[in-house]
């Protein structure tokens, strides 16, 4: 597989049209070349290319910053003396000043295929800037490591925000590419957009459906997405940020697991088996103990569950993470009635919303599981329109 930067850097014609232009990239720590080069010092070395300036997303250019709502400053980089401008720190929308700096943007950013993950708004947020300042932008593709399947509930109307960037579902199955062209085309926008398409992407081949194992290095792209596995669960274990049981951050497995001091992980599995046997599919689950040295429940032993996608059992197309999270709240709900479930705190900058509703684009989710009455195929039955829906909407924009 040859992602987009590797195109761009190998084949001198692709470059034409960047001659004479101002360039900037907006890129993070996975932003590499086959061979590990960072995007920047990689196109850098192109003397057809002139750099004038670099952007980075939440986490910063460099990934330097560990949790949310911790921001990245402006700063000029001391190798390429170009300035730095952060799309994560006194505003996530550029200003006139920072589109001033360049012609044409390249963005190369490694997505990981969910709605909540901030660089596809961050990309809106460019696409949207770029067509009012007439502005040229160019997506250096990469592939979405959890392939092309679609799962969770489309956000509403009236629920957007940083975490939700339009109607899409949780895992929505597309690349960064593809979904550039989703929000020029739904959001009617006027801008020279252009895709460095990969070549050899393979999205329903084994063992990696959808990441090449074996044959490219794993660079985080944020400091809590350390490997495949975690990519392949986060759909479903990224809504514990809204909830007051540890997601994993503070262990070497963030966003695999989840627990809680005050739980019975045993219980719940059991409970979850009994409820709702075919959205366990796919994976294994372990009933774990682990300490978080920071975050919710730092130094507390909470008792959990790991979530294992990486064994013979991972089943690509059986495997519905966010089905599993949302019975996980399920099964706490019905044998801890009164368990303070949902967190109250300003995530990502909202307020006067629950931050689990935010994550999920709307309060349906959060309703189900605290109605006593609901059922999980109350549930499947609106998050199956919505993914029939969205699998045809998205049909349109598929490229490989």
């Amino acid at each position: 597989m040859i992602v987009g930067i590797d195109r761009l850097i190998a084949e001198p014609a692709l470059r034409g049209p960047l001659n004479g232009k101002r360039v900037a990239l907006l890129a993070h720590p996975a932003s590499v070349t086959q061979d590990l080069t960072h995007a920047l010092d990689a196109l850098a070395l192109c003397r057809d290319i002139s750099l004038s300036a670099a952007f980075g997303p939440q986490h910063g250019l460099r990934g330097d910053k560990q949790d949310n709502m911790m921001e990245t400053p402006d700063y000029n980089d001391p190798v390429h003396g170009i300035p730095v401008f952060s799309l994560y720190g006194d505003v996530r929308k550029p200003t006139d000043a920072m589109m001033d700096a360049f012609d044409v943007m390249l963005v190369d950013l490694q997505d990981l295929g969910c709605r909540i993950y901030t660089f596809i708004t961050t990309l809106r947020y460019v696409l949207e800037a770029a067509s009012r300042h007439r502005k040229i932008v160019w997506v250096l593709d990469r592939c979405n490591p959890v392939g092309r399947p679609v799962e969770g509930l489309t956000l509403r109307t009236g629920w957007e925000s940083f975490v939700g960037a339009g109607a899409l579902p949780m895992r929505h199955g597309l690349t960064l590419g593809e979904l550039g062209s989703w929000f020029v085309k739904t959001l009617k926008l006027d801008v020279e957009y252009r895709i460095i398409e990969m070549k050899n992407w393979r999205p329903d081949a084994a063992p990696g459906f959808g990441w090449p194992l074996g044959a490219r290095a794993w660079v985080n792209p944020s400091p809590n997405a350390p490997n495949l596995w975690m990519s392949r669960a986060y759909a479903g274990t990224v809504m514990l940020e809204g909830t007051t049981l540890s997601e994993g951050r503070g262990t070497t497995r963030p966003l695999e697991l989840f627990g809680a001091p005050d739980i019975n992980a045993r219980a719940i599995m059991k409970e979850m088996s009994s409820l709702a046997p075919p959205w366990l599919e796919g994976c294994r689950l372990r009933e774990c103990w682990f300490e978080p040295t920071f975050h919710k429940h730092a130094g507390q032993l909470c008792h959990g569950v790991q979530i294992h996608t990486e064994d013979p059992a991972y089943d690509h197309d059986a495997f519905k993470p966010w089905r599993l999270l949302a019975l996980a709240f399920k099964a706490i709900r019905r044998l801890y009635p009164d368990y303070p479930l949902w967190r109250d705190f300003a995530y990502e900058y909202e307020r006067g919303r629950q931050p689990i509703d935010i994550i999920n684009g709307g309060p349906l989710l959060r309703q189900w599981v605290d109605d006593t009455s609901a059922k999980p195929q109350d549930l499947d039955k609106v998050a199956l329109a919505d993914e029939q829906a969205w699998s045809d909407e998205r049909q349109q924009y598929l490229r490989y």
